[in-house]
């Protein structure tokens, strides 16, 4: 058994590490002078520009920046809002799905725009082709892109001396579409097909059963209706830009989704590729691998540390099914553990492993059901997605999450020397540490508010339909999803009400932009400042020594914020398990 856990997760690092130098290099030639493939590129790239009447070559200070991302991304929310609410009436909309509800809309568009794709609805029931298509899938692209776009511009802000601009952001979004995320989804998504992932525009197909069934009220079931849909497309972008929006209702447990063991090892590689290369493309950026590789090593521990937690607590099964004389042991006739709500055709290791990697990347796809874990098994993902979805994180958000806490390390470690902090070159100073701050505070301040606010109220409480802790941890993982841009669900919470698809709608927003302003301040604050040499009281923030630092910093954040509210959920219900 520990020998083909050892295979399974060491299979999926290998893949994944041996792809992180050519992407990643790839990516920092797109953010230069001169991006490979202009031939073929170059001319989309000019005709976007004329177009839309950009000039590529001027650069913008991180208040300009910042204003043209939030009227982008504004303008993106209002059209998908309104395009679900027309829908009724638009074509490619063959099973005749009518219009979405005014709040189940709003927190749509808030999702999907926030990069957090947190669904209140079966998606093959409620979105038509054209929703999917020219919504969801469109958002899935840009809003990736927003946070490439973010990430470059703070990259440049600690590699430019004396400078007032840290670059375009219409070039940095159009780029990150056009020469990263288009290429890579295409191909990903004939792959999928290949596959067995189904991309049609037909309706959906009713069939005969081969043994109809009798349902709870005694009818005999004897048809099924198989749906279709433009899947592969979605699929291939949702993963790639840890968006995690699922065609179908079940997501990547469905067979028509995630139908073979190789469609699920690449879904699960696409969903950490671009964040863990983005790391190397920061290294070559700033000037020194080292560095990258130093952010890539905090983010795969810890990552690591949290999927050995939830395989070992789900491998180990539910005592109380033992005591109930169930075999939940491993044998050569079955895998043993808790099995609830996972597929055979993945098992527990596969499962434990889709199930961090979704939640440390930002990206929220499942294809086991996260309610059915074991307490501690469950708490694995809810604390990644607690720790500010840094580990790996979204596309871009998460490595400049990251850095973040690695300002906030050299502080602390200036601190305790005495001497003032540096980072890479550049001086960490108040207003740095004002705006890194708020960076930490409001997720974690939005996801308690927001839980507090839930548990409190009737409206709140009315669709909770567990009692007791595990009642209140779905309602801590729903807040914990909406508050950090994740998008999972533990299930067990009726979400699509009008209580829910407000409130969450609205942290989902407030984590996404609030966060992404004084990102891009610190960026401008740092681009203006001079560079200092290295000395003999520099930290080397490449060592294995920052690397544990920052690790420490990290847990430190999240454990001090939520370990109180963990108390109330997971760990009191692993008590009362254990009993």
């Amino acid at each position: 058994m520990i020998s083909n856990i050892i295979i399974q997760i060491g299979s999926f690092l290998l893949v994944l590490l041996a792809c992180v130098i050519p992407l990643g290099r790839y990516m920092a030639k797109v953010y230069g002078e001169t991006p490979p493939m202009q031939r073929f590129f170059g001319p989309i790239e000019r005709l976007i520009y004329r177009l839309l009447g950009i000039d590529a070559k001027t650069e913008m200070n991180w208040k300009h920046y910042a204003v043209a991302l939030l009227g982008f991304n504004g303008v993106g929310l209002l059209l998908l809002y309104g395009l679900q609410r027309v829908q009724a009436w638009l074509p490619l909309n063959p099973q005749q799905l009518p219009a979405i509800s005014a709040d189940s809309a709003f927190n749509t568009a808030a999702s999907f725009v926030s990069n957090t794709n947190w669904q209140g609805y079966a998606g093959e029931t409620t979105m038509s082709y054209l929703t999917q298509m020219l919504g969801l899938t469109v958002q899935n692209f840009v809003s990736a892109a927003t946070g490439m776009a973010v990430l470059i511009g703070l990259i440049r802000g600690i590699t430019r001396r004396s400078s007032s601009t840290i670059g375009n952001f219409w070039v940095d979004l159009t780029r990150s579409t056009l020469y990263i995320l288009l290429p890579l989804s295409l191909v990903l998504s004939l792959v999928l097909v290949s596959q067995g992932v189904v991309q049609s525009l037909n309706t959906s197909q009713t069939i005969e059963l081969l043994q109809p069934i009798v349902n709870v009220d005694g009818q005999t079931i004897s048809q099924q209706t198989i749906a279709l849909g433009p899947a592969a497309s979605q699929i291939a972008i949702k993963q790639l830009g840890t968006n995690g929006g699922g065609f179908f209702n079940v997501n990547s447990a469905h067979p028509l989704e995630n139908p073979t063991p190789l469609s699920n090892l690449l879904e699960l590689l696409s969903i950490v590729l671009i964040p863990a290369a983005l790391c190397y493309t920061f290294g070559i950026m700033v000037g020194d691998k080292r560095q990258g590789w130093a952010i890539l090593a905090t983010m795969t521990i810890i990552l690591l540390g949290f999927t050995a937690l939830a395989v070992g607590a789900e491998q180990a099964g539910n005592p109380l099914y033992q005591k109930l004389g169930i075999d939940d042991q491993a044998s050569a006739l079955q895998a043993g553990g808790n099995m609830e709500g996972k597929e055979t055709r993945f098992g527990i290791v596969n499962s434990a492993l889709w199930a961090t990697v979704t939640t440390a990347a930002s990206n929220g796809s499942v294809n086991s059901m996260h309610d059915s874990y074991t307490p501690l098994g469950g708490l694995a993902p809810m604390v990644l997605m607690q720790l500010g979805e840094v580990v790996f994180g979204g596309v871009g958000s998460g490595l400049y999450g990251m850095l973040i806490f690695a300002i906030i390390t050299v502080f602390v470690a200036g601190l305790m020397v005495g001497r003032t902090p540096e980072y890479l070159g550049k001086k960490i100073e108040a207003f740095e540490m004002k705006m890194a701050a708020l960076i930490i505070l409001i997720p974690c301040v939005t996801t308690l508010l927001i839980t507090a606010i839930a548990v409190s109220s009737d409206a709140g409480k009315a669709t909770v339909f567990n009692s007791g802790a595990h009642g209140f941890s779905e309602v801590l993982y729903a807040a914990t999803s909406a508050a950090n841009n994740n998008g999972s669900a533990f299930a067990g919470l009726g979400a699509n009400t009008p209580f829910y698809n407000t409130w969450l709608g609205i942290a989902m927003l407030v984590s996404r932009f609030w966060l992404i302003i004084p990102t891009l301040a610190i960026a401008g604050g740092l681009a203006n400042k001079k560079l200092i040499p290295q000395s003999a009281g520099t930290l080397p923030t490449h060592t294995p020594l920052f690397v544990g630092l920052l690790i420490g910093v990290v847990l430190i954040v999240g454990a001090l914020t939520f370990i109180p509210a963990l108390a109330l959920g997971p760990i009191v219900e692993h008590l009362l398990m254990s009993l």
